[in-house]
């Protein structure tokens, strides 16, 4: 495949393995968006006239692939800026819309594992006088459905869970938590950025109300994403933006023609190749846990008993190093230590944390993330590189002690 080929690493180039914080863009999608900066720039609100109802055209067509990619109406995808604004738009919107329409439900119930955004949104509206309700995880990571259904009754407005965590990569039940919310007359949400293309989604089957997602988490482009809004029953929400009315009123702005139509093409082709990618992957990420693993004695994934993406390692290093110290001993290697998207402090994961581990295996953890364009030979030099970095972290470490 030559789109496979083009983006192995070449030898002095690092070698990315981070394609939870974001992946690259699919060439197939580069050259859907290019003629949409170059040849057609126009505003696809700006229908009276022939380039913006062709801009328009595209928009649409790319709203299609976006919605066929989780089972939805075109019409239930509202665009944004990424998964963040979905995710406040959701949760925000669906809150001060009840509390207009004079509805006495106030609880907001999520997951202490969730993203930054999704956590935020709740407990920023306790000012307004809801009650978010932030529930814990078990040891893989997995909310106890017990302890949801007896946190979600009469007083819930909304149910907030992940489908697919950020650092750990574990899936989450979607069609038992979409059940439990139902049964108690409140809506479900779901943060699908990192599920995408990686796991199947439906929103009938899971019966969520609204579901984010993000380009730049399926090989499209960053700066663009979309909440799904289901129609029937219709689900109301406020907007957070005045404007011009754009994306029914839910989401005013001028669409970007060319981010929309590249979010469009990535969703199309995650719908046709993302299980086969996932299969490849797979077997990608068994490869290099297996050398990894007879170099590093004692190397632990974390949340070992949960189902989790294809792609995905979270994995704990032992000798009392930190995975910042691994990291800096292997500068041609891109992991991450954690979210991407907190702050650039660095302290303990909270997602770690939650699950139970202690401060020392939450510091020597690394995230390890295989995308559609890691090479069997990437991850063998990977493997190579991270066996080596701990080698050397461990023999600091030995010498700072003595």
């Amino acid at each position: 495949m030559d789109h496979l080929s083009c983006m192995t690493a070449p030898p002095n180039r690092p070698i990315y393995l981070d394609n939870h914080a974001t992946t690259p863009v699919d060439p197939r999608v580069l050259a859907a968006m290019r003629p949409w900066w170059e040849e057609n720039f126009a505003n696809p609100g700006s229908v009276e006239h022939a380039l913006g109802r062709a801009a328009e055209e595209a928009v649409e067509e790319a709203r299609a692939h976006i919605a066929g990619l989780i089972g939805a109406e075109p019409r239930e995808i509202v665009l944004t800026s990424g998964a963040t604004e979905a995710n406040n738009l959701a949760i925000k919107g669906a809150a001060r819309f009840a509390a207009a329409s004079g509805s006495d439900r106030r609880r907001i119930v999520t997951l202490a594992t969730e993203h930054k955004c999704v956590l935020e949104s709740a407990k920023a509206l306790k000012d307004e006088g809801f009650e978010p309700v932030i529930l814990p995880v078990d040891s893989n990571g997995l909310v106890d459905p017990d302890t949801l259904r007896a946190a979600v009754d009469d007083r819930t407005l909304l149910v907030c869970v992940m489908a697919v965590n950020n650092e750990t990569g574990v899936i989450q039940d979607l069609a038992a938590i979409g059940a439990i919310a139902k049964a108690a007359g409140a809506l479900f949400h779901t943060d699908a950025a990192q599920a995408a293309g990686r796991i199947p989604l439906d929103v009938a089957a899971i019966q969520a109300d609204l579901l984010s997602l993000s380009a730049h988490k399926i090989y499209g482009p960053k700066g663009i994403g979309a909440l799904y809004v289901r129609r029937r029953p219709r689900v109301r929400i406020a907007p957070l933006l005045s404007g011009g009315g754009q994306e029914r009123g839910l989401r005013s702005g001028t669409l970007p023609a060319p981010l929309v139509v590249g979010f469009g093409e990535a969703a199309r082709i995650a719908a046709g190749e993302g299980m086969l990618d996932a299969g490849r992957i797979a077997g990608q990420r068994d490869r290099f846990l297996a050398a990894l693993a007879a170099a590093v004695p004692g190397i632990e994934i974390n949340a070992p008993g949960a189902p989790r993406v294809a792609g995905n390692a979270s994995l704990a290093f032992p000798g009392g190093v930190s995975a910042q110290d691994i990291m800096a001993a292997a500068p041609g290697l891109c992991v991450s230590t954690g979210s991407a998207c907190s702050s650039a402090e660095v302290e303990p994961s909270y997602v770690l944390r939650a699950i139970g581990l202690d401060e020392a295996r939450a510091r020597a953890t690394l995230r390890i993330g295989i995308g559609r364009f890691t090479s069997p030979a990437d991850v063998d030099r990977a493997a190579a590189m991270l066996a080596q970095a701990w080698s050397r972290a461990v023999s600091g470490t030995t010498r700072a002690a003595e």
